[in-house]
């Protein structure tokens, strides 16, 4: 531990670190591709002398990233992207492993802006983010710690949005890949990843069954597909909600019902949200959901399920299960929210499996590496991640499961290239 991490840090509670250690040597060891990444970074050092600021969701997976990047050569400071996802065990481990640390499970909305701030007043080189916050502080209310930005990576849908908006609107200050949108990422990530981390979050804070009941999944991008997809498997019936045509039919060659929400809701029993968007879960639906109903959101932000119209319906709140609130409506009917409508698989769970964050860490790792050495020749643009590192990390995947495939001839690669069928 060194002394500036623990002069520096902001944890609840130190003597926590030994179980946060076991944690994150869990995590290291189900981790193969990030395994080979650090090896690369320990012997090329591309972080060097550089300092970056990490906003995730912060548990043990998290804190084995950002041990990577250390091991890179850089000064890392972590803080936590959704107040419900911190970890304090976690946080103290890392923070004796030499990473400056600014989170504490459930602070308060200051304290938790408060973090955000302190953690890129450190002045980084280079940031990760997840869904925005430490990009929307920087452009909005702190640009004058933007001088050393060379650039970033960023974690999720709604980071993107926001992102995509000020490059919109000619803002954007400095780079930042679209890690979300690596094939990586979306396909493994969002889609098996997403799926098994919110019913593991549901089953272990419900101690309900799925078999037999209804789950309504609240649009169908990669994040919807892998949740449908794992409801179907423990054995209830699916209703998918879409405002996108193209996707809508997906869903129903997929095998799934879809209808309009206010349809829907008089049918689940369990409700998953996964837009990236704001009330698609409001008043006119909780006048029509059974009694018994439970709602949970695996978007970004806590704004796709409307609390205070929830709330404005109910004459009494309370907490019923760690992590369930439950409100009584005026006519006795009774709707139970998860996770205070955060993201359920890590508000009330521990995320996506190792295996899965693997793949999506070391592209964050690699996108980190890539800004780095380019950041002169970028731009102010929102980037996608460059392919070669997408398919390097996919070999990393292929090789630590002992799995070998193809390559093609030189032949066939002249046969591709060419537009005559007789070369």
């Amino acid at each position: 531990m060194s002394s500036s991490s623990l002069q520096n840090s902001v944890v609840k509670d130190m003597a926590l670190a030994p179980e946060g250690h076991l944690k994150i040597d869990w995590v290291e060891a189900h981790m193969p591709v990030l395994n080979e990444i650090r090896k690369q970074f320990e012997a090329e050092q591309p972080f060097k002398g550089l300092k970056v600021t990490i906003s995730l969701h912060l548990e043990a997976k998290t804190a084995y990233l950002a041990k990577v990047v250390k091991a890179g050569g850089a000064e890392v400071t972590t803080t936590g992207s959704n107040p419900l996802s911190t970890q304090d065990d976690v946080c103290a481990a890392l923070v004796e492993d030499g990473v400056t640390v600014l989170a504490k499970y459930n602070p308060d909305p200051v304290e938790y802006k408060e973090f955000l701030i302190r953690a890129l007043e450190t002045k980084p080189d280079l940031i990760i983010d997840d869904g925005g916050d430490l990009v929307t502080i920087l452009h909005s209310e702190r640009p004058d710690l933007l001088e050393t930005i060379r650039g970033g990576a960023e974690e999720t849908t709604t980071g993107i949005i926001r992102l995509k908006a000020l490059e919109k609107d000619g803002l954007l200050k400095f780079p930042m890949v679209a890690v979300n949108d690596a094939y990586c990422k979306y396909l493994f990530d969002n889609r098996y990843g997403t799926g098994q981390s919110v019913f593991d979050a549901i089953n272990r804070t419900t101690n309900l069954v799925v078999a037999g009941k209804t789950v309504v999944v609240v649009g169908y991008g990669w994040c919807g597909k892998g949740v449908a997809m794992r409801a179907k498997g423990l054995g209830a019936k699916v209703i998918v909600t879409e405002v996108n045509a193209i996707r809508a039919v997906e869903a129903h060659m997929d095998g799934f019902e879809v209808m309009p929400m206010l349809e829907a809701a008089k049918h689940g029993d369990f409700f998953v949200t996964v837009t990236g968007n704001r009330d698609v879960i409001t008043g006119e639906h909780y006048d029509v959901m059974k009694d018994g109903a439970i709602l949970s959101n695996a978007g970004h932000f806590d704004v796709e399920v409307n609390k205070p119209e929830l709330a404005a319906r109910a004459e009494s709140v309370r907490t019923v299960r760690r992590n369930i609130e439950e409100y009584k409506l005026t006519d006795g009917r009774k709707i139970y929210l998860l996770a205070e409508g955060r993201l359920v698989n890590l508000g009330a769970g521990d995320g996506h499996p190792a295996e899965i964050m693997d793949m999506t860490f070391a592209l964050q790792a690699m996108s980190l590496k890539y800004v780095n050495d380019n950041y002169q020749n970028l731009g102010a643009q929102v980037l996608n991640v460059p392919l070669e590192i997408d398919e390097q990390v996919a070999r990393h995947k292929l090789a630590s499961l002992g799995i070998q495939i193809d390559r093609l001839s030189q032949e066939q690669i002249r046969y591709l290239d060419s537009w005559s069928t007789h070369e």
